[in-house]
């Protein structure tokens, strides 16, 4: 066992929340190493005498997991496990003061952006020759591409812009080069992320950008896939349709979340869209890229919410037949506008709603995974796990959609690369299939 004044010198920095977080620590990774410093990300040996956390601040759930991560890490430095406790992200930014009287033992609280400020703390410096470079902590085939930071838009729920300021998008040159980098070093699939995507460029180019910033990244040789997450529905950018449409290795995927489905609703939730408009905007992009799988995710239990709402939405959930679909319970943020509704409606309410929809989508899901037996997928592989191979098609995002396996043992495929795979059986979440040879 480790004791206090041990100083092996050893950062490990660990994650929690969202993918955003992800490339968030990554950077911090990248500089760290960069000052020749001995950094990894969720050390499995849990040996750092170093330990930075990088906290999420979203909901309920994710400020409750942040705090337990915090005090596991003051434990460990009482005990001398740990020499010093860094805290960033989320969390730490929204709740710095509050966080320095009630857990005094962490040696410092940085903000999202105050990456400069954490990096001299710890004796580095911040090293702008590597904008542009990236240490992933994904299977290297595929990573996460941060084309903004911050959000715009007035979501009655939200507590990112507090968080994460207004929107704020890198450089086109900036996420290209990054793009090269990453290919160059294995990666196939870039995941495109951000608080809005649609949103990218019109604080720097006065113009929404994504369309072009698409085309640039898929003349990037060795990328694959390019996957889209986290679109805004109101003023949603048709052009990208196109481009979708023009270039083979975008995925015809798309990660919108609506959150709700009637005018009311949306209106409490302050989207800038109606109900009405919402299915328009579905059945057009549909219509443009017939084959495309959407994914959404639903908030159950909002202030205001109705029966009559709640009906609403799941009748909109059967019609829509979402290929993905994920729903959470309202969280009552502080300094939110819905902050200011009262919040009414039970937690056992609210998970009923959200247990409810997802019964209606596994049973979406079942259906739209049988008509996919006896078809053939270009899939991606991975990892390797009891005895399967598992992997993707083009569908299907990292972590949170479905997995097609195929059995080990009967037949090999090199994880992080592509193969055709004829598939033979279907659940609601996965599908199982053989190679093709």
């Amino acid at each position: 066992m480790k004791t206090k004044g041990n100083k092996n010198n050893k950062i490990n920095i660990v994650t929690l929340g969202c993918s955003k977080n992800l490339v968030d620590s990554e950077q911090i990774l990248t500089q760290l190493r960069g000052n020749n410093m001995n950094a990894t990300h969720e050390a499995a040996n849990d040996d750092a005498s170093i330990v930075i956390v990088n906290t999420c601040g979203f909901i309920d759930n994710a400020k409750q997991e942040s705090i337990d991560t915090i005090l596991r890490y003051v434990d460990a430095k009482n005990a001398g496990m740990v020499d010093k406790l860094y805290v960033t992200g989320c969390l730490s930014h929204r709740y710095k003061d509050e966080l320095e009287k009630e857990i005094p033992m962490v040696d410092a609280f940085f903000g999202t952006n105050e990456l400069p400020r954490l990096l001299k703390t710890l004796k580095a410096n911040y090293k702008h020759e590597l904008v542009g470079e990236r240490l992933i902590t994904t299977p290297a085939h595929y990573a996460y591409l941060k084309i903004s930071e911050g959000c715009d838009h007035p979501c009655s729920f939200c507590a990112i812009p507090l968080m994460r300021g207004v929107l704020a998008s890198r450089p086109m040159e900036e996420l290209v080069l990054q793009a090269k980098n990453l290919a160059k070093n294995g990666t196939k699939e870039l995941v495109l992320i951000a608080q809005d995507l649609t949103d990218y460029g019109k604080d720097i180019y006065q113009k929404r950008n994504l369309a072009e910033l698409l085309q640039r990244l898929s003349d990037v040789e060795g990328i694959d896939w390019i996957r889209l997450q986290y679109a805004y529905p109101s003023q949603f950018p048709m052009d990208v349709l196109q481009v979708m449409n023009e270039r083979s290795n975008i995925c015809k995927y798309l990660d919108m979340p609506l959150q709700h489905s009637t005018t009311a609703m949306l209106k409490h939730m302050r989207r800038g869209i109606s109900g009405e408009r919402t299915a328009s905007l579905l059945k057009e992009i549909r219509e443009q890229v017939p084959n495309i799988a959407i994914r959404t995710t639903l908030i159950a239990g909002h202030p205001g919410e109705t029966e009559a709402d709640f009906d609403a939405l799941c009748q909109f959930v059967e019609a829509t037949r979402f290929e993905r679909l994920g729903v959470f319970t309202y969280s009552h943020e502080e300094n939110t506008h819905a902050h200011t509704m009262p919040d009414t409606i039970s937690a056992e309410v609210k998970q009923y709603r959200a247990d409810t929809l997802m019964e209606i989508q596994e049973k979406i899901s079942y259906q739209l995974n049988q008509e996919k037996i006896g078809q053939t997928f270009k899939v991606l592989f991975d990892r390797k796990e009891g005895g399967q191979f598992i992997g993707r098609t083009e569908y299907d995002s990292p972590e949170v959609d479905n997995e097609v396996l195929v059995d080990a043992a009967s037949h090999f495929v090199r994880l992080g690369d592509f193969a055709q795979v004829r598939i033979h059986d279907a659940t609601e979440f996965d599908l199982y299939g053989e190679v093709c040879v």
